[in-house]
């Protein structure tokens, strides 16, 4: 994460200390609530029919470095257990919901709870039952936010985020997808259970980890995206390049991923991969791109954000567009804030009308 001190924070810290993932089973549900019988169905998210959705950009940069706060692990969920914190999201959500209304475009609202899994949750003193608890309340939240606003609702999808199990620019120790299923089955349960349209995993790094959660989100009927990140050259850090991961991860779900995104790499990294007429292009339909082109590697060792050109970044955007047949949501990752999805979706407003 861009200029992250990782004594304060603890990013690419070891957590195989935690409670094993082996312990869980994916159909033996953790939070004591009865199983969910509620189906959903990818066709019935606004954003694969609206014209273009806008989302949020790099929430927790933006709370470190623009709002001054403390964010040990980089983790934002436990924000949402004082007033102070939800004070603080409820700020950080309100322009991208302004600009959703203004432009009338839908907004796909993220839940805070990238970190909010069971190794990360642990390190931060949340046990099984309050990690549940606070993964609903994040649902309740940002749906409240996008609801209850002056002039009316905005048009929004609540959407359940979950991060991977380690550091999100690293394979680290890795999961078979039986074991990813378990893993992430408790984020999944609670996003149902709170009433989610739908759940995105954000930064998968390794295809098996991404195969569990399309996995857990099938098991409680939730519609779920997949969004992988990239090194420079273009392939995932496991060192796949993106459209092989894609067909693996349908060709082992039945391609039962709503859609996928790519997110927290810088576009020069990754559009040459993007060859024209390849099938899986189509799969990709949302992009949130880091503003700095650096390296994974050279952002965990900066001591500034890179809020690289806001110009520039829409720019790219555009180029993207030509090449991913059905590019529809757009937002940003790492450094960038709201005045970067603003000049994204403005530049695309038209282009996708």
């Amino acid at each position: 994460m861009a200029g992250i001190d990782h004594a304060r924070y603890g990013v690419n810290r070891d957590l195989t200390s935690c409670d094993p993932v082996s312990r869980l089973r994916v159909d033996k549900p953790t939070t004591g609530f009865v199983p969910i019988s509620r189906q959903g169905s990818p066709m019935t998210l606004i954003q694969l029919s609206a014209p273009l959705t806008v989302t949020d950009g790099g929430l927790e940069t933006t709370l470190v470095f623009h709002h001054g706060i403390d964010l040990p692990d980089f983790a934002a969920f436990p924000l949402l257990d004082t007033e102070h914190g939800r004070g603080a999201l409820a700020d950080y959500y309100q322009p991208y919901l302004d600009l959703g209304r203004r432009l009338g475009t839908p907004v796909v609202v993220d839940t805070p709870t990238w970190r909010a899994n069971l190794d990360w949750g642990a390190r931060l003193g949340y046990d099984t039952t309050r990690l549940a608890a606070v993964n609903r309340r994040a649902v309740e939240f940002v749906r409240d936010l996008a609801t209850n606003r002056p002039g009316g609702p905005v048009e929004h999808v609540v959407d359940g985020v979950v991060g991977p199990r380690g550091d999100g620019y690293v394979v680290g120790e890795a999961m078979s997808a039986s074991e990813a299923a378990a893993y992430h089955g408790l984020q999944a349960r609670a996003f149902a259970e709170a009433g989610a349209a739908m759940m995105t995993a954000v930064t998968m790094t390794y295809v098996d980890e991404a195969i569990g959660v399309v996995r857990a989100a099938g098991s409680v009927s939730l519609p779920v995206v997949i969004s992988f990140t990239v090194e420079t050259d273009g392939v995932l850090p496991s060192g796949e390049p993106l459209g092989d991961a894609i067909a693996r991860v349908d060709g082992a779900t039945d391609a039962a991923a709503a859609y996928y995104m790519v997110n927290c790499a810088h576009p020069a990294h990754f559009a040459e991969q993007l060859t024209l007429g390849a099938g899986w292009l189509a799969r990709v339909k949302g992009i949130r791109a880091n503003a700095s082109r650096c390296s994974h590697a050279e952002l965990d060792e900066a001591t500034e954000l890179d809020r690289g050109d806001v110009v520039d970044l829409a720019g790219w955007y555009g180029r993207l567009n030509a090449l991913l047949p059905d590019l529809r949501v757009v937002g940003g990752c790492c450094g960038t804030d709201h005045e970067h999805v603003a000049a994204i979706a403005e530049s695309l407003t038209g282009v996708r009308a």
